[in-house]
């Protein structure tokens, strides 16, 4: 009886082993049959006590014999495995040398960090310096040393983000020119680029966060001229052709006389469309000359010095660059977008 059964657990063995497909089944298989603990063949070699020593002798005899054949089966299959899991991982990770490589996907800049970078540059070739002020304003810096006192209607143009310890988010740039006017003597150019708050409604061409880059000049003699000659290379540089642009009568608090600058639109040329709402003309930025009071503030004395500044919107430069028509687009982290620089 326990000859039959070895015959039958040979062939079933056997089956086995030559089915399995993973280095684990076949494990499994192996404890299955030759396992120490409850391997069929250790069972049947356990269950010899009661036979005799003849029968003992001659079955002992058939299932070491049987443990050879199946282990030397095993090896064979587990070398088999081996091979062939090792042809696949070779076919998987191969790798052709002569074939051209792939380009590494690396970052990039934003388009305002680009833009912001190229103003920067112009300027300091130009002979300015960059400077940085705070973002969190007293209320001295940001309206009432630019000529905003409290009562003041223009005070209202500027929807202000007010903060609990007293301060304020900035504007604008311009508290800088105070800033840096009480902690250095002119002659100066500086270039102030920053980030300023506005509580408003988002719109496709508002945001209540903005990045703006202010300028000032200050010298014996400065004059809307030297203004005009500045902007004039400035818009050369940064659209890399002549742009036509204008200067026109304007208000603002800490500059008189004020003026806006436009440009010709270089979506149509200057024909008329609906990017410049059929004017020809877009509007960049605001600029004068520096109020006398704004000296006085900032401890100069206005017979002595005079200047000019302006306020260019990063966002606008980029958007009349590369002709983008919503300005939501520069923080919605939409890389349609942004994959495009």
């Amino acid at each position: 009886m326990v000859k039959i059964n070895l015959k039958t657990l040979k062939i079933r063995a056997q089956k086995e082993i030559e089915k399995t497909g993973t280095p684990e089944g076949l494990n499994e298989v192996f404890n299955k049959y030759l396992g120490t603990g409850k391997g069929e063949l250790t069972l049947v070699l356990r269950s010899l006590g009661k036979l005799s020593k003849a029968e003992k002798v001659k079955i002992g005899r058939e299932v070491n014999d049987l443990k050879k054949i199946l282990r030397i089966q095993f090896d064979q299959k587990e070398k088999s495995l081996k091979e062939k899991l090792h042809k696949e991982v070779e076919e998987r990770e191969w790798i052709d040398v002569s074939a051209p490589g792939k380009k590494p996907l690396f970052g990039h800049l934003h388009p305002l960090t680009i833009t912001g970078r190229k103003v920067e540059e112009i300027f300091q070739g130009m002979g300015f310096s960059v400077i940085e002020g705070p973002e969190m304003e007293s209320e001295w810096y940001n309206f009432d040393a630019l000529n905003i006192p409290k009562d003041h209607p223009a005070r209202d143009q500027w929807d202000t983000f007010y903060l609990r310890n007293g301060l304020l988010l900035r504007t604008h740039t311009s508290p800088n020119q105070v800033r840096y006017m009480e902690k250095n003597q002119p002659p100066l150019r500086i270039i102030v680029p920053g980030t300023c708050y506005r509580h408003e409604a988002t719109d496709a061409s508002h945001e209540s966060q903005l990045f703006q880059i202010e300028g000032l000049m200050v010298d014996k003699k400065i004059s809307a001229a030297n203004f005009k000659a500045t902007v004039g290379e400035f818009f050369r540089r940064f659209f890399g052709k002549d742009v036509s642009f204008r200067l026109r009568p304007d208000f603002f608090p800490f500059t008189e006389p004020s003026f806006d600058i436009s440009i010709s639109c270089v979506v149509c040329g200057g024909k008329g469309c609906s990017a410049c709402k059929e004017t020809g003309w877009m509007e960049v930025a605001g600029a004068g000359m520096v109020h006398p009071n704004v000296f006085k503030n900032s401890g100069l004395n206005p017979k002595d010095w005079q200047g000019w500044a302006f306020g260019f919107g990063l966002e606008r430069l980029t958007m009349l660059k590369y002709k983008i028509d919503d300005i939501r687009l520069f923080r919605s982290g939409d890389l349609r977008f942004l994959q495009q620089f």
